[in-house]
């Protein structure tokens, strides 16, 4: 006769953490709605407003033929030769300086990374020109170095002439000749120690193991920057370039302080071209479209960049 046993008793399971109350929740939300209220008065609502304007026809000096256009603005802005000439003079302005920036950086990122006497003070001189306000360093390069009469580039050209024997050497009217190379090294003069500091962090993360045996191995400098040094600063390199390019693709200050789109719009970029529209065509709402149009190229550029920022984050968490 077989007797029935129970069945072994089992703990019961774990008590399972009870939720926090919405209202728990919404009392810690409390002390940032603020601050998030703050924030979408000063972005989202002028953005809105921008939006808006963008779909009327809307010229101030005929405030009474304001009328709902739809999306002809937008039609207005992908087909206008005006504002396709600002968009190549943007892509032509934008690249040079970013890759001539990135260059520029990554050299003296390199030799700031070395010890000698003297680095703490050749790093802080680097790093000034990044300090500057943009109107300021473009009122200084037009006045101080591109000025035909009393500007040092020619100053220096006139002395190197006079050290051969000539009475004075050619005067270059610099802004008038090369407007888009002289806006292009006023901004990478400003921009190359924003590329310097974000490669120079690069460079210092290093493993100083992975140097360590190279050198151990017999690699030479080249070889050690190529295979090493080089892919570890990829996404340094792709976060200067992202970032380098959603501030330059929005310069206004240089254009209209050194060249003021000319001469023949050869500096026209899109920012410039927009406060045409705005405040010498008074066409709100053309503006408005152009300007949601950067706006939204802009955005796209900084998705890019926050997933750059937040890859390095997860390397720098993974090590």
């Amino acid at each position: 006769m077989t007797t029935l046993t129970a069945p072994p008793k089992t703990a019961p399971p774990p008590a399972r953490p009870r939720k926090s109350s919405g209202r728990a929740k919404w009392r810690r939300r409390i002390p940032l709605l603020p601050a998030l209220i703050f924030t979408i008065v000063v972005t989202q609502l002028p953005f809105v407003a921008t939006l808006v304007i963008s779909t009327f026809q809307w010229n101030i000096l005929r405030p009474g033929d304001r009328h709902f256009t739809g999306l002809s603005n937008y039609t207005f802005v992908f087909t206008d030769e005006r504002l396709r000439t600002a968009v190549l003079n943007t892509v032509v302005l934008t690249a040079s300086v970013v890759l001539i920036s990135v260059l520029l950086g990554l050299g003296l990122a390199m030799l700031l990374d070395r010890r000698f006497v003297g680095r703490g003070l050749a790093r802080t001189m680097l790093i000034a020109p990044f300090l500057v306000m943009p109107v300021a360093a473009s009122l200084l390069w037009k006045h101080a170095l591109y000025n035909p009469d009393y500007g040092l580039l020619n100053g220096i050209i006139n002395a190197v002439y006079r050290l051969f024997g000539a009475d004075h050497g050619p005067t270059v009217d610099w802004v008038s000749s090369y407007p888009m190379p002289a806006v292009v090294v006023s901004l990478v003069w400003q921009w190359t120690p924003f590329m310097m500091l974000i490669l120079l962090a690069g460079l210092q993360a290093q493993p100083g193991d992975v140097l360590e045996a190279a050198r151990v191995d017999g690699a030479s400098a080249m070889a050690t920057f190529r295979h090493i040094t080089l892919p570890h600063l990829r996404q340094y390199l792709e976060l200067g370039i992202l970032l380098g390019t959603i501030y330059v693709v929005q310069t206004f200050d240089a254009v209209y302080t050194i060249t003021q789109g000319g001469p023949g719009k050869q500096t026209t970029n899109l920012p410039y071209e927009i406060y045409l529209t705005m405040f010498r065509k008074y066409e709100y709402g053309q503006a408005a479209a152009a300007g949601v149009v950067v706006v939204l190229g802009s955005i796209v550029i900084a998705t890019f960049a926050l997933r750059t920022i937040a890859s390095l984050f997860r390397e720098e968490v993974s090590r």
